[in-house]
């Protein structure tokens, strides 16, 4: 057995998940299963949610869980097994008012775990989505203006 180690880590910040999967591999050797179970949502209007927002939802909800994946990857598939889990959202599959980004990026999210899934059985390494209905998360309220602060996370 390891003793646990604390390893933060922001999924929206693209530049450091690369090395961060180092440091895992590095210090255990291996992943055998790895749980994407970060989020990040805004609810507003489509024209009163900046294009920058849009981005960071982006980068969090999608662009981490798949580049974190990819680091972890190519361990999983040298030795032939490995449990890759996307925890996800219902608003991947069906979209709600005033949660565009979110629901954009969780249907992108979906689509890649879906086509990895497909590419990885050949290596026996199992891929799953698990999309649950609404669930409560921690919310700050926003001062009027900072749209940063209205980031459900």
């Amino acid at each position: 057995t390891y003793a646990p180690k604390l390893i933060l880590l922001d999924i929206s910040d693209i530049n450091c998940i690369q090395d961060v999967a180092k440091e895992i591999l590095t210090c255990y050797g291996c992943v055998d299963i790895l749980i994407n179970n970060a989020s990040m949502k805004v609810k507003g209007a489509v024209q009163s949610i900046s294009l920058e927002l849009d981005k960071k939802i982006m980068d969090a909800n999608y662009f981490g869980p798949i580049t974190l994946t990819k680091a972890i990857l190519p361990n999983m598939i040298s030795r032939r097994t490995g449990h890759i889990v996307l925890i996800n959202s219902i608003q991947g599959k069906i979209g709600i008012p005033f949660r565009a980004a979110y629901a954009a990026s969780k249907h992108a999210a979906v689509g890649f775990f879906d086509c990895l899934r497909a590419e990885m059985e050949e290596f026996d390494i199992s891929v799953s989505t698990v999309s649950p209905t609404f669930i409560c998360s921690y919310h700050r309220q926003p001062a009027p203006g900072n749209w940063e602060a209205s980031i459900w996370k």
